[in-house]
């Protein structure tokens, strides 16, 4: 990604649409029960984006507080239309936001860098040899391209800067 490109995606009606402003931080494949039961699917792909990156245009609602795999609190915001999940935004994750991979225009682009609760993945579903897997969740600090993580720390930083 360029530095005046964006990425762009949308539900599946076209009534919400999205720009990403920044390169996405980490893209991961979530095998939990939870991630199963709310996507109806084998598990869930994800892109965490800066909170400031993510400008969407159109009607979106919101769902109640729910439990993540991980224990974490989050809330996922969907479509008010057609029902589309969009995004999420996790408690444990601050100033970030994790977009649903494939509501992106170029998803292709975004495979997952990391498995993750495959203690609950599907029997039949094979991983191939080379991929960063997890039994559950990972230490960004030692997952994330170095790259992301500086540009996730230093937004932190300013973040906490504007608040005080």
């Amino acid at each position: 990604m360029q530095n005046n490109e964006s990425l762009e995606g949308k539900c599946l009606c076209g009534e919400v649409k999205y720009k990403i402003t920044d390169k996405p931080l980490f893209t991961q494949a979530c095998h939990c029960k939870d991630c199963k039961i709310l996507t109806g699917s084998s598990y869930i792909v994800n892109t965490s984006v800066l909170e400031n990156t993510l400008l969407i245009e159109g009607e979106v609602s919101s769902s109640i507080k729910m439990k993540a795999g991980s224990g974490a609190s989050y809330r996922t915001y969907f479509c008010a239309k057609c029902g589309t999940y969009v995004y999420a935004d996790y408690d444990s994750a601050v100033g970030r936001l994790t977009v649903r991979t494939k509501t992106l225009d170029n998803s292709e682009d975004f495979p997952p860098q990391a498995h993750i609760f495959i203690k609950d993945k599907d029997p039949w579903l094979n991983l191939a040899d080379d991929v960063n897997c997890f039994e559950e969740m990972y230490d960004p600090k030692k997952t994330w391209p170095e790259e992301s993580l500086n540009r996730y720390n230093e937004y932190l930083i300013n973040r906490s800067k504007e608040i005080e």
